[in-house]
C-alpha cells in the first residue's frame, strides 16, 4: 500500500539523525529542512495507515507515491554524501527537491481535505488545515538562485562580485581555503566523469562551476595577501593551501610548490591530487624547493619580516576537524573539533577549516549505482533518480538500479572495436528503463514548471581513482534484502510467488489484467538483479514477448520496458533472444508509441551486446526502423537509436545496410553541437568509414569539414574517433585526402598528436605521416 511505503520511507529518513552525525554545514541545515516537512507529514501518514477502511482516490494514490519517491531520493542524497563530496552539487540537488516535496505535501493535504469519504479525526479538515498552515510557513532562502546569478555573471564576462562569492561560501559550507580546494577537486572529478560519459552539457556546466570556486580561492588569496604585510609580497611566496608565506617549501609531482606541513596533511587525508592543478600525484615524495626557500629568506631579511612556524600554525599537534572526519571514515573513533574560524572574515586565519562530518566508508558497493539529477530547466521538479548520473534523462518517477559502462566503445577507423561485446553498457532508469552508457549516466526530470536555467548536472559517483572517492551505498528499493540468510530466503520465496501469480495474469484474456500485470513485472524488474533472475527463470519472458504485439499501447509499453530491464542480466539477454523477441521488438519500433519505440531501440542495443545477436538483429530488418528513429525520433529516441546502431555497426555485414538506410545523413546532422550527440554520431561514422560506401556517403553529405572541426574542438573521445574516420577517408581516397587538407586539418592534427589520448595521438600521427609521404611522393614525381 502506498501509504505504508511512505511511512516506512519517512521513518527511515528520520532515523538518519540517530545513525549519523548530521551536524556538518550545509548537511545539517538541509537535513533539518526536510525533517521539518516530514514531521508535519508523518502524523497524517500514520493516521491514514491505521485507517484500513480509507479509500484512496487515484490522485491521492499518485501523491503518496510521489512523496515516497521524494523521501527516498532525499534519503539517498544524505546517505550517499560523504566528507569529500561536492557541497555545491549537494546543495543544488537538495534545493531542487525540497520545494517539490513541499508542494506535493500541500497537494496531498488538500486532496485529503476535500475527500468525500469518512476520515478519522486525525484527518479532519480542521487538523489538515493546521498542518497546511505549518507547511506553508516553512519557507527557506535558496542559495541556488545566487549560484545561478553567479554563473550568469560569468557567462556575461562580468564575473561574480566578492559579496556573491562570500554568500555562496557561507551557504555551502565553503568557509576555509582547504574546503574550497577540496570542492574544486570534487568538481574536477565530476567533470572527468562527465567527459567519460560524453555529456558535453554537463562538462560545460562543471567548467563554469569550477571557475566560480577558483574565484573563491583567488579572493581568499587576495584577502590574505593584503593582511600579511604592508610590504609587497610575490604571489609565488604564498602556499596555495595555507595562504601563508612558505617557510619550508616543497615540490610535489605536479611541479607545484607548497608548504610542507600543509601538503603533507593534504596527502595524509587521502587527497592524491595536486590542490592547484588537480592533476593526479604520480608519487607522494616531497622534494625541498631550496630556490624558493632562499628567495623567501632573502625577502624576509630585506624587509625585516619574521615568519611563523608552520607546524604551529597548522595545529598538527591536534586532530583537525578534517582529519577527524577522515579517521572516522576509516573506522577510528575521533572527537569532533569545532572551529568557528572563517576565511571569508578578513580578520580570520586562513588556516582553519570547518568541521567535516563523520561518515563511514561506503566502498562496499554493487554494480548497481544510485543516480541523481538536477534538471536544466526544472530544478524544482526532480523526479526520483539515483546519483548520476550522467546521465541525460530519467523517464518516470521511481527508484532505479543500474549497471553502467561507456555508451560507445572506441570506434576505430582501422579495426572495429569489440569492447561493447564484452560489456553491459546500460542502466535501469527511474521508470525501470535501461539506459546505455551516457544514457545510463544521466537522469531526466519531470515536466513541472521551470525554476532555473541551470544546465543538467548529474552526480554519478562512478570512479576508480582517488582514495577518498567512494561509490554510494547500494540502497535500492529492492524487495530482496540480505538482513539474514533466512530472511533473504523468505523474501525470495515471496517474490517467486508474486511472479508466479503475475505470470498467470500475463496469460489472461482480459486486457486490464494484462496491463496491470505487465506494469507490476516492469516495476519488479527495475529493483535489482535478484528480481530479474527470478522473473527470467519463471518463464515470464515468453509471455512478455508475446505482449509486444498487444493492441493496448500501455501493455505494449510495459512489456517492452520490462524486457529492457530484464536484459540487464546477461542470462536474460539470451532468454529474450531465444524467445523470438527480435522481430516483435522491430514491430514495436515501427508501430509503437514514442516511449515504446525508444525502449525497443534500447532493448535491441542491450541484446546486441551478444555478438550473435548483432547478426540476427541486422538480418531481421531492424536497421531501417532504427535509422528512421535516428532521423525522426525524439531526442531520447535518437540517442537510443544511435547507441543501437553503434553496436550493430561493429559487425561488418551490418555496415553496408546502415549506410544504405540513409544513416550517414542523419549522423552528420547530429554533429551539430546543439543536438548534444556529437560524440555518438562520430563514433558510428568512424565505424562506417571502414567501408567504401560509408566513406563516399560521409564525403557526399559534407561530413569531412565537421570531422575536422571535432578534431579541433571536440571532446577527447570525439577527437579520437574523428581522427580515425579522417584516417580512413584520406588513406583510401585522394579526393577525400585533398578535402581533408583543404579543411585545414593539419594544425589540429599536430596538436592532437602531441596532447591527445594515446589512441588519438596514434591516429593523428599516422595521418600526418601519410600527408608527408604523399607530399614527398608528389615532389619526387615532379
Amino acid at each position: 500500500m502506498e501509504i505504508s511505503a511512505l511511512v516506512d520511507s519517512i521513518s527511515s529518513f528520520l532515523n538518519l539523525s540517530s545513525s549519523r552525525h548530521v551536524d556538518l554545514d550545509p548537511f545539517d541545515k538541509y537535513y533539518k529542512r526536510v525533517q521539518e516537512l516530514l514531521r508535519v507529514l508523518k502524523p497524517i501518514a500514520d493516521a491514514a495507515v491505521l485507517n484500513s477502511d480509507l479509500v484512496l482516490e487515484e490522485k491521492l494514490c499518485k501523491s503518496f507515491q510521489e512523496l515516497t519517491q521524494d523521501v527516498d531520493h532525499s534519503r539517498d542524497l544524505f546517505t550517499n554524501w560523504h566528507a569529500f563530496s561536492s557541497k555545491v552539487y549537494f546543495v543544488l540537488q537538495i534545493e531542487s527537491l525540497i520545494p517539490k516535496m513541499r508542494e506535493t505535501i500541500v497537494d496531498t493535504f488538500q486532496f485529503l481535505k476535500s475527500s468525500k469519504h469518512d476520515l478519522p479525526d486525525e484527518l479532519s479538515p480542521a487538523s489538515l488545515e493546521k498542518c497546511l498552515e505549518k507547511i506553508k510557513h516553512l519557507s527557506y532562502e535558496e542559495i541556488s538562485s545566487v549560484i545561478d546569478g553567479a554563473l550568469r555573471d560569468h557567462r556575461d564576462s562580468v564575473g561574480p562580485t566578492p559579496e556573491i562569492l562570500v554568500k555562496i561560501g557561507e551557504n555551502t559550507g565553503l568557509r576555509s581555503n582547504q574546503e574550497i580546494l577540496i570542492e574544486a577537486v570534487a568538481l574536477e572529478r565530476q567533470k572527468e566523469i562527465a567527459e567519460q560519459s560524453e555529456n558535453n552539457a554537463d562538462v560545460e556546466f562543471l567548467d563554469q562551476l569550477i571557475v566560480i570556486v577558483n574565484r573563491m580561492h583567488e579572493r581568499l588569496l587576495l584577502i590574505k595577501q593584503t593582511q600579511t604585510s604592508s610590504v609587497s609580497i610575490l604571489a609565488d611566496f604564498f602556499c596555495p593551501l595555507s595562504l601563508e608565506v612558505m617557510t619550508d617549501p616543497v615540490i610535489v609531482s605536479s611541479g607545484q610548490t607548497y608548504e610542507k606541513a600543509f601538503i603533507k596533511r593534504w596527502i595524509d587525508l587521502g587527497l592524491k591530487v595536486c590542490p592547484k592543478t588537480r592533476q593526479t600525484l604520480t608519487h607522494t615524495t616531497l622534494i625541498p624547493n631550496y630556490t624558493v626557500k632562499a628567495l623567501i629568506s632573502n625577502w624576509c631579511d630585506t624587509n625585516d619580516v619574521r615568519l611563523p612556524d608552520p607546524n604551529q600554525s597548522t595545529s598538527l599537534n591536534e586532530l583537525s576537524p578534517l582529519l577527524s572526519c577522515t579517521d572516522s571514515i576509516a573506522g577510528v573513533s575521533a572527537h569532533r573539533v569545532s572551529s568557528k574560524s572563517n576565511d571569508w572574515d578578513a580578520s580570520a586565519s586562513a588556516l582553519d577549516t570547518s568541521s567535516l562530518n563523520d561518515f563511514e566508508d561506503r566502498s562496499n558497493h554493487s554494480r548497481e549505482l544510485n543516480r541523481s539529477s538536477v534538471s536544466s530547466a526544472t530544478r524544482g521538479s526532480v523526479e526520483n533518480g539515483q546519483t548520476a548520473g550522467n546521465h541525460h534523462h530519467l523517464r518516470s518517477p521511481s527508484a532505479t538500479s543500474s549497471v553502467s559502462n561507456e555508451e560507445f566503445p572506441r570506434a576505430d577507423g582501422n579495426e572495429n572495436s569489440e569492447e561493447s561485446a564484452h560489456a553491459t553498457p546500460y542502466s535501469s532508469d527511474a521508470s525501470g528503463e535501461i539506459r546505455s552508457g551516457p544514457l545510463a549516466a544521466t537522469a531526466t526530470t519531470s515536466s513541472a514548471a521551470p525554476r532555473s536555467d541551470f544546465s543538467p548536472r548529474f552526480m554519478d559517483r562512478r570512479n576508480n581513482r582517488g582514495q577518498f572517492w567512494r561509490r554510494p551505498s547500494n540502497r535500492l528499493g529492492s524487495r530482496i534484502v540480505s538482513a539474514s540468510s533466512n530472511e533473504a530466503r523468505r523474501e525470495l520465496a515471496e517474490v517467486e510467488n508474486q511472479v508466479k501469480k503475475l505470470l498467470e495474469e500475463l496469460r489472461s484474456s482480459s486486457l486490464d489484467v494484462q496491463r496491470q500485470a505487465t506494469a507490476e513485472i516492469r516495476l519488479l524488474a527495475k529493483h535489482n538483479m535478484d528480481n530479474r533472475i527470478v522473473i527470467g527463470n519463471s518463464g515470464a519472458i515468453v509471455s512478455l514477448v508475446e505482449l509486444l504485439r498487444s493492441t493496448d499501447s500501455a501493455t505494449q509499453e510495459n512489456a517492452v520496458t520490462a524486457l529492457l530491464n530484464l536484459s540487464i542480466n546477461d542470462n536474460n539477454k539470451s532468454l529474450i533472444a531465444e524467445a523470438g523477441a527480435i522481430e516483435p521488438l522491430i514491430h514495436v519500433l515501427e508501430n509503437g508509441s514514442s516511449e515504446a519505440k525508444e525502449n525497443s531501440a534500447a532493448t535491441l542495443f542491450s541484446l546486441s551486446v551478444i555478438e550473435e545477436n548483432k547478426i540476427k538483429i541486422g538480418q531481421s530488418g531492424a536497421i531501417g526502423p532504427l535509422v528512421d528513429l535516428l532521423g525522426n525520433g525524439t531526442q531520447r529516441g535518437k540517442k537510443d537509436a544511435a547507441t543501437a546502431l553503434f553496436n550493430l555497426s561493429i559487425h561488418q555485414e551490418n555496415k553496408g545496410t546502415i549506410v544504405q538506410s540513409g544513416a550517414v545523413r542523419y549522423l552528420i546532422d547530429l554533429m551539430d553541437p546543439a543536438a548534444g550527440m556529437v560524440d555518438k554520431a562520430v563514433a558510428v561514422l568512424a565505424n562506417l568509414a571502414t567501408i567504401p560506401e560509408g566513406r563516399n556517403a560521409i564525403g557526399q553529405e559534407g561530413g569531412i569539414g565537421l570531422l575536422v572541426e571535432v578534431v579541433e574542438l571536440g571532446s577527447a573521445r570525439g577527437k579520437e574517433n574523428a581522427a580515425a574516420a579522417l584516417l580512413q577517408l584520406s588513406t583510401n581516397s585522394g579526393r577525400f585526402c585533398n578535402m581533408v587538407l583543404q579543411e585545414g586539418a593539419v594544425p589540429p592534427l599536430v596538436a592532437l598528436s602531441q596532447s591527445g589520448t594515446p589512441r588519438a595521438r596514434e591516429k593523428a600521427q599516422a595521418l600526418l605521416s601519410y600527408f608527408r609521404n604523399q607530399r614527398h611522393g608528389n615532389a619526387g614525381r615532379g
